[in-house]
């Protein structure tokens, strides 16, 4: 490597030939996010911004996952009251964290070598480029565990395939696989598995080695929609506070802890 530098919370960084690989490195918990991991990502997007020695970045995940999405036993969930408060979490946290990286004017390629889930799948889309391994597969999870999609999926994901396939994946939360991922215009590439971080680096280093003007017509495409996007990312905060207080959102996580079905009232 040229040069490696290490991150504050469960993820890593190493930089070669002008490109940043972030990854998360949380694999015994399939690279959940936590409110510390979630911080000092986003903390370390501003500074790969502003490091002259990077040129592009790839954002990937340790062992079998991408990002499973957020942590549900993560302490930083729980409000002043105790109970689980996700729309602090997707206002203070997430929302930051999308904005950096739509908003960085450096290309970011994902290379989504496993299950992205929720926010997961957000972030994911929020890059670039998507290089997916044939092993990876893509589900919103959301209205599973009783919540709201955020973390730019509501906005994001009907630009990308089209607002009926949107709601289906929504709404039906079903996990689709890399070919039906790729058949809905989500994947730059699919690779085989063993392939995704690798062909995900040499598309970086293409990229960076491209005049600027890549990164300013990605500021052009980005930007010109910026104001937009912030305002869709703060009304998924305000769905998520109604929905993160229904007794079906408490209903739908004790049952995912609990590794059960769970049982909806519509309340």
């Amino acid at each position: 490597m040229a040069g490696t530098m290490s991150e504050a919370v469960e993820h890593t960084v190493t930089i070669d030939d002008g490109v940043a690989t972030v990854t998360f490195a949380r694999p015994q918990a399939y690279n959940a996010l936590t409110g510390a991991l979630v911080r000092s990502l986003h903390g370390t997007l501003r500074g790969l911004d502003r490091d002259p020695a990077v040129r592009a970045l790839v954002l990937t995940g340790a062992g079998k996952a991408f990002c499973a999405g957020q942590a549900l036993d993560d302490p930083a969930l729980a409000g002043p009251d105790g109970t689980m408060d996700v729309a602090t979490a997707v206002r203070e946290r997430y929302n930051p964290l999308i904005l950096g990286l739509l908003g960085i004017e450096k290309p970011v390629v994902a290379a989504v070598n496993g299950v992205a889930a929720g926010a997961g799948f957000g972030i994911a889309l929020a890059c670039d480029f998507r290089i997916v391994a044939e092993t990876a597969s893509f589900t919103t999870a959301f209205v599973k565990i009783g919540l709201v999609p955020d973390s730019s999926v509501s906005y994001l994901l009907p630009r990308m395939i089209g607002y009926g396939k949107a709601v289906e994946l929504c709404l039906l939360s079903e996990k689709i696989d890399a070919a039906q991922a790729d058949a809905l215009g989500l994947c730059t590439k699919v690779v085989p598995a063993e392939r995704c971080v690798a062909e995900a680096h040499a598309l970086a280093v293409a990229l960076a080695r491209g005049p600027r003007g890549l990164g300013l017509a990605k500021r052009e495409l980005v930007r010109n929609g910026l104001g937009e996007v912030a305002a869709a990312l703060a009304y998924e905060a305000e769905m998520q506070a109604v929905a993160g207080a229904s007794q079906d959102a408490v209903e739908g996580v004790a049952a995912f802890r609990e590794k059960r079905a769970p049982v909806y009232t519509g309340r």
